[in-house]
């Protein structure tokens, strides 16, 4: 199915609704709630379901769209449409400000914190006079298009439900590019996306901000909606039901927020409606059976709704296709540089007491393949965590090409040609092989995330996937390339691991265990394609406990023990050396 289709035909629906013959007013007032819902539940889908922040406060955005309007509308007269971009610069600036607290935090600390600036606006609202205090700003103005006045729900549905989608297909957009690709990244933790390039900050308050633009808009919609303005809407507790509404949704699926806006607001209104007249309006047990049948709803549907759903029919959006003859600029090669390409003087690392480091000195040369190898604890992926910024050395140089590296971030040391796979794979489980491999290529794409919503990067687009697929044929996994990279084997991601670590054009690469979890023939494949790498001018740095791999495979082996180098030579001298027999491999070979 076309990407394009689903959007028409929700288009279709939402505008036939409210001229059904006969739709009773309540449910047009009941729509237009749903999309207010939906709006601030669509930026919650990028901030928590993908960007991988809980954040309580939503509402709170919601107020400084509204309160904005509202105040420059009814003291000022101002238009309403032109206190839009107001609301929504007013509703941003808040969140850069709040975002750079807020963001940095982690764990139970950061839902803490929305909770915390969530309750302070809400007072904050109800204390200022100029915004009413608790009585708020009444008498906003409708908005209006030419002589039409819309006062009633019906009108204001269409802008309503216009926005929903403009806002949809902008989000949409925003997820299927180069930046969305950074911010899915950052789902599964930090380290991995940094090590390809990624602004981890940055991207954390771009999704955060653009969160708070819906909200936002939702407010400024809400404003003349109501034409009242007061704090209730906006407290915790309404902040606590719009992530309610992403997560029964589905968090991290666009229309899984319209669609759990629509399941909470209208389970809230049927049982507001009908259990009072059932019990005879005893207490309210609505708030009750609510939260039991949103608990219920989860059981069956862990993930939200939508994506149950989706999974029960079997429509898929088609890709479309990669344009073949895109390509990136290769990065400049120094063939006549001389010295060492990677050079490791008396590293060190120390954890309070521990070394796990210690003055370790190695070089890597250009066209070369070199194994780190050594016992478990021995200090090998610390090591390379420290050539690729990862951890700060406690002590010693490292230099790339006779720069400095030592202590540089994980993006400088990427973008200057070093690129990495992991001990433990850290791939998107949820994305697919392409866009898991294409964000190995995000140093060398241009595009932001303005341009990437208004579709204008496509040309960027094409090169960064044509380029993700050359790699994914190259390693050999072409026909898993649209699968979802949490179906692979083991052994299969850490070969999409080693082709995204390729799209960022490396001089130098860096595998920890490449060859755990391949079968025979497939490691065979893998060291033909290393030596390949080699003899086409990039230099290779594995740590592998796989002998005949090594052997086999390294032109030369450096060895570690509790931290220390304890040999360093070619295969065969590594075979024979004694120290190296007591302390790992055990036996002659």
């Amino acid at each position: 199915m076309p990407r394009w289709l689903p959007i028409l035909l929700f288009a279709a629906v939402m505008t036939a609704l409210p001229l059904i013959p006969g739709m009773p007013p309540f449910w047009i007032v009941l729509l237009d709630n749903i999309g207010l819902a939906a709006l601030v539940a669509m930026g919650l889908v990028l901030l928590t379901g993908v960007g991988g922040l809980t954040s309580f406060g939503q509402a709170a955005f919601c107020g400084f769209g509204a309160y904005t309007t509202a105040y420059l509308a009814t003291v000022y007269g101002v238009s309403p449409w032109l206190t839009l971009p107001l609301s929504l610069l007013v509703a941003g600036t808040a969140a850069v400000l709040l975002g750079l607290m807020t963001v940095r935090l982690s764990g139970h600390y950061l839902p803490l914190g929305t909770i915390a600036w969530g309750i302070s606006l809400y007072y904050l609202f109800s204390k200022l006079d100029f915004l009413g205090r608790n009585d708020g700003i009444s008498q906003v103005p409708p908005l209006s298009i030419g002589s039409l006045q819309m006062f009633d729900p019906e009108t204001i549905y269409f802008v309503i439900w216009g926005m929903v989608l403009i806002s949809a297909v902008l989000t949409m957009n925003l997820l299927d590019s180069r930046t969305g690709r950074a911010i899915r990244a950052l789902r599964r933790g930090h380290i991995a996306a940094e090590a390809f390039g990624v602004q981890t900050a940055r991207a954390k308050l771009l999704v955060f901000i653009y969160a708070a633009v819906l909200a936002g808009l939702s407010g400024w919609l809400y404003a003349h909606f109501q034409r009242n303005v007061n704090p209730t809407p906006f407290g915790p507790q309404a902040g606590i039901e719009y992530l309610f509404i992403a997560v029964v949704g589905g968090a991290g699926y666009v229309w899984g927020g319209v669609l759990g806006a629509a399941i909470v607001i209208i389970l809230k209104e049927v049982l507001q409606g009908y259990l009072p007249m059932l019990f005879g309006g005893q207490g309210q047990l609505e708030i009750i059976v609510f939260g039991i049948l949103l608990v219920l709803l989860l059981q069956l549907a862990p993930g939200g709704v939508w994506p149950w759903l989706s999974s029960l029919i079997p429509i898929k959006i088609r890709r479309s296709r990669v344009d073949a003859s895109a390509a990136l600029t290769p990065r400049e090669r120094t063939p006549g540089a001389t010295g060492p390409l990677l050079k490791v003087e008396r590293a060190r690392k120390q954890f309070g007491g521990v070394v796990a480091v210690n003055d370790v000195s190695f070089e890597v040369d250009a066209r070369e393949i070199v194994a780190l190898i050594g016992p478990n604890g021995a200090g090998k992926s610390t090591t390379f965590n420290l050539i690729t910024g990862i951890l700060t050395t406690t002590g010693g140089r490292i230099e790339l090409h006779g720069k400095p590296i030592d202590n540089a971030p994980p993006q400088d040391v990427v973008q200057l040609g070093i690129a990495r796979t992991f001990q433990h794979v850290k791939l998107v489980p949820d994305m697919t092989v392409l866009e898991n491999v294409a964000i190995g290529a995000h140093l060398r794409g241009n595009a932001g995330a303005l341009t990437s919503m208004l579709r204008l990067d496509r040309a960027d687009e094409a090169k960064l996937l044509a380029e993700a697929t050359r790699q994914i044929e190259r390693v050999g996994l072409g026909g898993e390339i649209d699968q979802l990279a949490g179906s692979l084997s083991l052994g299969q991601q850490r070969i999409v691991e080693i082709a995204r670590a390729l799209c960022a054009d490396p001089m130098l690469l860096l595998l920890d265990e490449p060859a755990a979890g391949l079968r025979h023939m497939e490691k065979q494949r893998l060291a033909a394609l290393l030596r390949q790498l080699r003899d086409g001018g990039m230099s290779v740095l594995l740590v592998e406990h796989d002998m005949g791999f090594v052997m086999d495979l390294a032109d030369r082996i450096v060895v570690l023990d509790f931290g220390t180098r304890i040999a360093e030579g070619t295969p065969d001298a590594i075979k024979t050396n004694p120290e190296v027999i007591k302390a790992y491999l055990g036996a002659l070979a």
